[in-house]
């Protein structure tokens, strides 16, 4: 292709059944899922457990083979032009499959090769210095830490230099510090340019990162979107207000809005911020007589709206 395509992953009518097996029923992990992924986006692939996730994931990577329906990956076909799909991907898969005998620049260095990138182009110790490996590149891979053996699944995948970069559950079971780097890593790569596709139970994660989120639950879409359009969606916001004297009841000014006394010091105003600001319920505050000691704003947050969507069913 002469050109980047405007949609760096195209999904069309995708389904996929698993055959019946003497033990286990037909099960159809897909329903005929459609959405596109942005070139240069940072997208978030959410759903509750056994939604469909990791076979959608699975069958970009060609390790799934979909019943039916078209999937693109920088505009190619991922079996018509598998060859080229596959050099325009790179998955960070949620299982640690690497080998404990191979030091992680003899890793890279052999994963560069598959891919077919000549010595004199691989980036090996730009890629371990980037994901915080120099120290250990000569050092067998059953020695490194859970964590640093995560940072050299993200280093394998990016050894071709992928335009596409598919992050399955990356920071499950890493600690704080780990996350803040890979993190930090990921950023850099999309600003400049990689796009990111990333699936994850941290819900917090996905809502500082992503620009895009899509929802499926029970192998269908049930939304894709701006961040901020689906957390618009929800229309809630609570405002909760410390009082600098007691309260004996809730005052009649307060009463057109929805509102609970938490205490005897304490209010929580929750109210639609389409319709009612903060502004109005801080005026009949005044006009109540109340004196305000301090406040606190909390936002809709994409764990709500995700609960929500699916039904009440919490990820885990």
């Amino acid at each position: 292709m002469t050109s980047a395509p405007d949609n760096a992953i195209t999904i069309s009518g995708l389904s996929k059944t698993y055959a019946a097996s003497k033990k286990t029923a037909a099960k159809r992990a897909l329903d005929d899922v459609s959405f596109d992924i942005p070139r240069g986006s940072f997208f978030g692939l959410l759903g509750p457990n056994g939604a469909g996730k990791s076979t959608l994931i699975n069958i970009l990577a060609g390790l799934v083979v979909k019943t039916s329906g078209e999937a693109r990956i920088w505009g190619y076909d991922i079996e018509q032009d598998m060859r080229a799909a596959r050099r325009a991907i790179g998955i960070v898969p949620q299982e640690l499959n690497i080998d404990p005998f191979f030091s992680p620049r003899e890793a890279l260095d052999l994963h560069a090769g598959l891919y077919g990138v000549p010595a004199t182009e691989r980036r090996t110790d730009e890629i371990l210095e980037a994901v915080g490996l120099t120290d250990q590149a000569s050092t067998y891979a059953r020695r490194l830490s859970g964590g640093m053996r995560r940072r050299l699944l993200v280093a394998k995948a990016m050894v071709h230099s992928p335009p596409v970069l598919v992050l399955d559950e990356p920071t499950a079971g890493v600690d704080v510090e780990l996350r803040r780097q890979l993190w930090a890593y990921v950023r850099t790569l999309n600003e400049q340019g990689t796009t990111i596709l990333l699936t994850t139970h941290y819900l917090e994660e996905a809502q500082e990162l992503c620009d895009r989120i899509a929802i499926i639950d029970h192998g269908q879409l049930i939304a894709c979107d701006e961040k901020q359009n689906l957390l618009d969606r929800l229309d809630a916001k609570e405002l909760t207000v410390t009082l600098d004297a007691d309260l004996d009841g809730i005052p009649d000014a307060l009463n057109v809005f929805h509102v609970e006394q938490l205490g005897t010091r304490r209010l929580r105003f929750c109210y639609p911020p389409s319709t009612t600001n903060s502004g109005e319920i801080l005026a009949a505050l005044n006009t109540a007589g109340l004196g305000i000691a301090d406040l606190v704003t909390k936002e809709a947050e994409l764990e709500d709206i995700f609960l929500q969507m699916t039904s009440g069913k919490a990820a885990d």
